[in-house]
């Protein structure tokens, strides 16, 4: 199975919340992994607010090393379009989502607005 590893699952992993071993297990496998280019854009956000831009590019690189990093393209775009209109996914959770279905692969998370979803293998809380 192909996952995406989802920013909540890098922003627990990092912070040692109470779901960083269920994010460990995708995280730490050999499984085949991706993220999204939108990925990159709230990890790197959520590091700055916190570190700064060394932790920043050094946690990225672990993302680069770990995953396939696949950027929006036109046909991920108009799909997170249809997401947001149907669901009423915010508009990065749609792209998140988009991205994985573009390479049939399930979005591991603790984001809330998943736990419902096929696509989804929910860790969190």
């Amino acid at each position: 199975m192909t996952v995406l590893i989802d920013s909540w699952t890098w922003i627990e992993y990092w912070s040692g919340g109470s779901k960083a071993d269920a994010a460990a297990a995708y995280i730490d496998s050999s499984e085949a992994a991706v993220v999204s280019t939108i990925n990159i854009a709230e990890v790197y956000h959520w590091i700055l607010l916190h570190y700064d831009v060394k932790i920043a590019e050094e946690k990225i690189e672990t993302i680069r090393r770990r995953c396939f990093i696949i950027p929006v393209s036109e046909e991920i775009a108009i799909e997170a379009a249809r997401i947001k209109h149907s669901a009423k996914f915010a508009l990065a959770d749609s792209f998140i989502l988009a991205t994985a279905k573009s390479v049939e692969a399930k979005v591991v998370t603790g984001d809330p607005d998943f736990t419902e979803l096929k696509e989804a293998v929910y860790i969190g809380p």
